[in-house]
């Protein structure tokens, strides 16, 4: 994410006095929440879902994600980077390519 995304997000945050309310523990739960409400956008039709609404669902969970992150100390790209090196370690291209299945079955 680009940092000028982040400092708006920082600011939106900000500007409320919403930091208060934005404990490790509700914001897991508002990332759950939203992440539901994307998954409502597929529920009758994997076909003839509306991107605009797809869109305005992702962004929330992306925005929670990365108010969580602040919240934590943490920073996304050093997070999602360790976590892509463990994936690359259990999901060999040799042994992983073209398959769904979890890495303790390749």
């Amino acid at each position: 994410m680009k940092k000028q995304t982040i400092k708006r997000i920082r600011k939106f945050t900000s500007d409320r006095d919403w930091d208060q309310f934005h404990s490790p523990n509700n914001l897991a739960k508002t990332i759950v929440i939203e992440a539901n409400e994307l998954l409502e956008c597929f529920q009758w039709d994997n076909e003839k879902f509306k991107i605009d609404k797809v869109k305005e669902e992702l962004a929330d969970v992306i925005v929670n994600c990365q108010n969580l992150a602040d919240k934590l100390g943490l920073d996304v790209d050093e997070i999602i980077n360790s976590k892509m090196d463990q994936n690359e370690k259990k999901y060999p291209v040799e042994k992983s390519k073209g398959k769904a299945k979890k890495y303790t079955e390749l």
